[in-house]
C-alpha cells in the first residue's frame, strides 16, 4: 500500500501569525537572512488504494477532513520508506 504525505499551509493571503513569531526569533537565535516563513501541518498516511482510486481517495480526504481549503492548501505525494518524517 502507497505512503502518502500531505503538506498543509495557510493560503498565502492568509495572515500566519505563527510563521510570524518564527520569523522574528530566528534573527535573536543566530539565524539571519530567513524570511516568508510559514507554519503548516506534515501528515502521512498509507493508503489502500492505487493509481487513479488512490488520487481521487486522497483529494477527496483532503478537501472534505484534513483541510479548510477556505483557509488552507496543500500538495500530497506519494512517498518511499526512505522519506518518512518518523525514522
Amino acid at each position: 500500500m502507497p505512503r502518502v504525505a500531505v503538506d498543509v499551509l495557510l493560503k498565502r493571503e492568509i495572515l500566519d501569525p505563527e510563521g510570524r513569531a518564527v520569523e522574528e526569533a530566528l534573527p535573536g537565535l543566530g539565524y539571519l537572512g530567513v524570511d516568508e516563513v510559514r507554519v503548516g501541518k506534515h501528515l502521512e498516511l498509507t493508503v489502500d488504494a492505487q493509481g487513479d482510486e488512490l488520487a481521487t481517495q486522497v483529494e477527496a480526504m483532503c478537501d472534505g477532513f484534513l483541510t479548510n481549503p477556505v483557509i488552507e492548501s496543500y500538495r500530497w505525494r506519494v512517498i518511499g520508506e526512505d522519506e518518512r518524517a518518523d525514522v
